[in-house]
């Protein structure tokens, strides 16, 4: 796929974020996951079954449908093609949209509204966040921003990459599944596993590529801070539950220096997850501001990696036709 056209995307992103009043894909896929959800339930009596043809089925729709509509763009004309992409590309990206909830967050504490930053917070993280404090708040934004760095700019940057907004928007298709069922209550346990390993597998080298992108991101935005948070994933990106969130969240408690992890509490219950990270200081709200930049320098270091290694490609395989 053409860095041109990937750094197009990036920059609408960063740019426009994602408009309410635009129609988004992930809506699509979301009425696609639920008719194909009731339609399996009814007609297989098993639910992983079930839930392996309904995981299957709607990244597979996503990457032929946009295939199909990319195809069918170049036929017209091949600027319309690059448009097109452009636009997909783009709408599988979340960096101004990830900054932007969390900034919201640290404004509602700032203005001393506890209310309004839980309930900002419980639109991006699972656990209950009605008795966090602002300590709490504070931890439980960053983790969500550590997090989806991964989901929602590294993983589809780099499928964008390696096969154009067909791939991508299929990795979007795998997210929005994971999101809706991935789930492990009594509804979603047995019906959503395979949709949960499927986003573990896509999300397993992004996440990895973190020892590389996160450092390079903390060199610049946290006092040099790589050789520490190269440390800390190291020594604790495997401790999470989670195979994948551990090196983003790691990454990020080591560059900001703080300890990330610890008990929270699921539908009343708590849990205690491991400590990610030094407590080199406690955790606080102008912490949230740090991730923030955080995140974005990270996206912007996992676009131009992507693109070096995409020439680096380029060059190798027409040195070798060359030599052949």
């Amino acid at each position: 796929m053409s860095i041109t056209i990937i750094a197009a995307a990036w920059g609408l992103d960063a740019l426009l974020g994602d408009p309410e009043m635009l129609p988004h894909p992930v809506k699509a896929m979301g009425r696609l996951i639920r008719t194909l959800e009731n339609t399996t339930r009814k007609r297989i009596a098993n639910k992983k079954v079930a839930g392996i043809m309904t995981g299957i089925s709607v990244p597979l729709a996503a990457f032929c449908i946009t295939a199909a509509v990319v195809e069918m763009a170049g036929w017209i004309d091949p600027r319309l093609r690059a448009v097109i992409s452009i636009l997909l590309i783009y709408t599988c990206l979340s960096t101004r949209c990830l900054g932007q909830e969390a900034q919201g967050i640290l404004n509602s504490i700032k203005a001393g509204d506890s209310i309004t930053a839980r309930s900002r917070v419980a639109r991006i993280v699972g656990r209950d966040t009605h008795d966090l404090d602002e300590q709490g708040i504070a931890r439980a934004t960053i983790e969500s921003v550590s997090e989806n760095t991964v989901d929602g700019i590294i993983s589809p940057l780099l499928y964008a990459f390696l096969g154009g907004a067909p791939l991508a928007m299929a990795y979007k298709a795998i997210s929005t599944l994971d999101s809706m069922v991935g789930y492990k209550d009594e509804r979603y346990r047995e019906f959503g596993w395979f949709s949960a390993r499927l986003d573990d597998a896509a999300n397993f080298i992004p996440a990895r590529l973190c020892l590389i992108i996160i450092p390079l991101a903390s060199f610049m935005v946290c006092s040099g801070r790589a050789f520490k948070t190269i440390k800390t994933m190291l020594r604790d990106g495997t401790k999470h539950p989670s195979p994948n969130a551990g090196f983003p969240e790691s990454g990020f408690a080591g560059a900001l220096g703080i300890k990330l992890g610890g008990a929270s509490t699921y539908n009343g219950v708590t849990l205690h997850k491991p400590f990610l990270g030094s407590s080199e200081k406690d955790v606080e709200a102008g912490d949230i501001k740090k991730s923030i930049r955080l995140m974005w320098c990270t996206s912007i270091v996992a676009l131009v990696f992507f693109s070096c290694c995409s020439l680096l490609v380029t060059y190798f395989l027409k040195a070798c036709m060359l030599a052949g």
